[in-house]
């Protein structure tokens, strides 16, 4: 088997030397770009693909996100709490760590408004407002933490999130969009910018319910 290993790796290398690689028909590329903003009306082509050329596909990333996160709770229902939370005491890491959910907060905040305008998007907010909300954690009580929880519905507001965000994904999958806007502007890309908040708001929601679950029954550090 070792001679069988040993030509097709060989092969494979003279392959490479000798087929040449095709060359990109780049023009045809940036009419492709140029295209999906047309039609999306966003600046950010990606956001256009992703929330309209593929939203029949985001939905159902919205959708396992959220399955994921009842699978957590559910397999650890029927275990032992943590005995003992461990965190962080000392004022310079709180400090820090406060300071760096400040910032990653402010952040989600922008790639959620802006996400159609420029790199970011729901996805990528979300991911720091989960960032932001882990770094609270490590410097707060968990029962402060699932006080403020429950104290701002938060789990009320992630199945409203997903709920609003399929219905307004079926309706644009049906054809009906709002008003484009003026390209480039904050305005603009009809329904994709509040979809794209939307999604930022889900991911965010459901990462700090996996978090609690997660300090309950495994502890924090």
């Amino acid at each position: 088997m070792k001679w069988v290993y040993l030509i097709a790796g060989m092969a494979l290398f003279v392959q490479m030397l000798i087929v040449p690689n095709p060359v990109s028909d780049f023009s045809q590329q940036n009419s492709i770009v140029q295209l999906i903003v047309q039609d999306s009306g966003v600046s950010n082509a990606v956001s256009g693909i992703i929330l309209r050329n593929r939203l029949y596909d985001t939905i159902f990333e919205v959708v396992v996100f959220t399955i994921a996160i009842l699978g957590a709770k559910y397999l650890l229902a029927n275990e032992r709490p943590s005995c003992a939370v461990y965190q962080f005491t000392d004022q310079p890491s709180i400090i820090l760590a406060r300071l760096g959910a400040t910032i990653a907060a402010l952040v989600g905040i922008e790639l959620a408004i802006r996400g159609h305008l420029s790199p970011g998007g729901g996805f990528a907010a979300g991911v720091a407002g989960g960032t932001a909300i882990g770094l609270i954690a490590i410097t707060s009580s968990p029962q402060w933490m699932e006080e403020i929880y429950h104290r701002w519905h938060a789990a009320t507001w992630e199945k409203i999130s997903v709920l609003v965000f399929i219905v307004l994904s079926v309706i644009t999958l049906s054809g009906y969009e709002l008003p484009h806007g003026e390209l480039g502007t904050l305005l603009s890309g009809g329904i994709l910018p509040l979809l794209n908040v939307l999604v930022a708001v889900k991911v965010a929601l459901g990462s700090w319910a996996v978090m609690l679950v997660f300090i309950r029954y495994r502890g924090l550090l």
